[in-house]
């Protein structure tokens, strides 16, 4: 499988190239490309991983579909059959690639926390709090919350996010639309980790972008991916220790077992990091959707 680390559509014109995705415009709407580029720690690793992007666009395609009654979306066009003629002439973009809508982006990153890990679980340790909000004693690493929390962050360019107050995102976008981006963030975790569960696996945190379409709130971006999450197989969880998982934490590990010091440039990714991380992406995909992830 040849990988797609960038697009260069003749004739369109780039709108933005993101950590992953190639955006370009199409007058009212926005062609979404999910590439094979990588990133961990918010930088862009030098190999790409074949296939991945078709993966998360049809996973976030799925759950878009699944996510619809809890609050509306950017989705445009999803089936390439049915993009306008001159995208059709362009057949890396079948599977990789969406319609949308273009909404005004709100620069908020909505991350909801339902299990205590990663760099939550460093900061409990230290303060018995997660990005300011005070948790019970006495929890131990990956165990789950008592109720997932929403630890807003903004977003960056480039650098790496940060996580930010409520209250600092109520100023951002003001307290009405914050109160809203918490409450649909986290109802939308809920239905997904209830779903997920019953599919064999557990979805520890994820983060959701949304925008304004009309004046209304609609999800945007990717969802529920591995790249936006964390993915871990239900059948071995336990309590009190790291997990195996299906997401990029697999090359978050490598990543810094180099040395790296989280700045660009990142290392190279040797090929078993490569494969595997393209089986555990297509694990996830076939768990969640019961259906073969099919390459075109």
């Amino acid at each position: 499988m040849k990988p797609v680390p960038q697009t260069n559509l003749g004739g369109l014109a780039l709108f933005k190239r993101g950590k992953v995705r190639d955006v370009y415009g199409l007058g009212d709407s926005l062609l979404f490309v999910a590439t094979d580029r990588i990133s961990v720690y918010d930088v862009v690793l030098p190999t790409p991983i074949p296939g991945k992007g078709a993966i998360l666009n049809q996973l976030s395609n799925f759950w878009f579909g699944k996510t619809g009654n809890i609050v509306a979306n950017h989705v445009l066009e999803s089936d390439f059959g049915k993009f306008p003629e001159k995208l059709r002439g362009f057949p890396e973009l079948q599977g990789r690639s969406v319609i949308v809508r273009k909404a005004e982006m709100l620069p908020v990153e909505c991350v909801v926390r339902g299990y205590l890990t990663g760099s939550g679980w460093g900061d409990y340790k230290r303060t018995g709090e997660v990005c300011g909000i005070r948790l019970p004693a006495g929890l131990q690493e990956s165990q789950k919350l008592p109720e997932p929390i929403f630890t807003p962050a903004t977003k960056a360019e480039t650098g790496h996010d940060e996580n930010i107050s409520f209250a600092r995102s109520a100023e951002m976008v003001g307290e009405e639309t914050a109160s809203k981006l918490r409450g649909l963030s986290i109802s939308i975790y809920k239905f997904a980790e209830g779903y997920a569960r019953e599919k064999g696996i557990i979805i520890a945190d994820t983060k959701f972008e949304f925008g304004l379409l009309d004046g209304k709130i609609v999800l945007a971006d990717e969802v529920l991916t591995p790249d936006s999450s964390r993915f871990w197989p239900a059948s071995s969880y336990a309590v009190g220790r790291g997990q195996d998982s299906f997401d990029k934490q697999f090359v978050r590990d490598y990543a810094v077992s180099t040395g790296w010091d989280k700045t660009p440039p990142g290392p190279e990714l040797p090929p078993y990091v490569v494969e595997q991380t393209r089986q555990k992406y297509e694990e996830a995909f076939e768990k969640l959707t019961g259906r073969r992830m099919e390459f075109k």
